[in-house]
């Protein structure tokens, strides 16, 4: 791990102190740099789980990954960095009518001014800067409101308020993981009939506009100084040059046709 390059993958210098400013400006790069993507996933190629492999794909490829591969990789550079870290096993809540399966991965962070949530690996609207883990109090990040509360099954619950409406985010409970945990539910995203990672492109990153640029299938969303535009792509070559102008992705790196 060269902290000092993924720091220039992410566009920042060196970090000064362990506090949450620094936090925060490594994971809104983060979100910014580093797309939310599927596409191995769907060129049937297998995702490492392990640091060494991440750091090749994210910062010498200049690739991203979901949240298995990008809060982990994240995670390692905290870690690089002196952040106490310890990565967590979630569940994705939102829009799910009962209790998911853990398929998801978080950040807890000790750092000088106390405990946050790190999560770099959310497609859809999602906290760009942590999550204060030791209030019961309302919190504004960016444009919408967050709260932590506990649960005895889920754990820590995130919920986050849109135009005024509360909806739980995710959950997560308290005990260690390693990175060799993540392979069985990455496993199953990657090879399941039922999972949403295989069935199309899936593909986020934050903007300094006020949203993420997406692109769900062959519909492309994309924001900029006059706001959110959406159009649908109608072409394999249309789609990559896409990913290389809206999510900074490497214009030599091979796009599955899907079928």
């Amino acid at each position: 791990m060269d902290a000092f390059r993924y720091l220039n993958r992410l566009g920042l210098k060196d970090i000064e102190k362990l506090d949450y400013a620094a936090l925060c400006a490594l994971q809104k790069a983060h979100l910014l740099k580093v797309p939310y993507e599927n596409l191995d996933i769907l060129a049937d190629i297998p995702l490492k789980m392990d640091r060494e492999s991440l750091y090749e794909k994210i910062v010498l490829r200049g690739c991203g990954g979901y949240c298995f591969e990008l809060n982990g990789a994240l995670g390692a550079l905290l870690s690089a960095l002196g952040f106490d870290v310890v990565h967590c096993m979630a569940r994705f809540l939102k829009n799910e009518k009962e209790i998911p399966m853990r398929r998801h991965r978080v950040l807890k962070v000790n750092c000088d001014d106390g405990l946050f949530l790190c999560d770099a690996g959310v497609g859809i609207i999602s906290p760009i800067f942590p999550v204060n883990l030791e209030t019961a109090e309302e919190q504004k990040i960016g444009g919408e409101i967050y709260r932590v509360d506990k649960d005895d099954f889920l754990g820590t619950v995130i919920h986050q308020c849109i135009d005024g409406v509360w909806d739980r985010l995710f959950s997560f409970t308290d005990e260690p993981q390693l990175d060799i945990d993540f392979v069985m539910p990455s496993f199953y995203c990657e090879k399941h009939p039922d999972s949403p990672f295989t069935k199309g492109y899936m593909i986020a990153v934050l903007t300094e506009y006020g949203g993420k640029n997406a692109l769900n299938e062959n519909k492309l969303s994309y924001w900029d100084e006059n706001g959110k535009h959406k159009i649908v792509l109608d072409s394999d070559e249309a789609i990559k040059e896409a990913l290389v102008k809206y999510f900074g992705l490497p214009e030599d790196l091979p796009v599955p046709v899907i079928k």
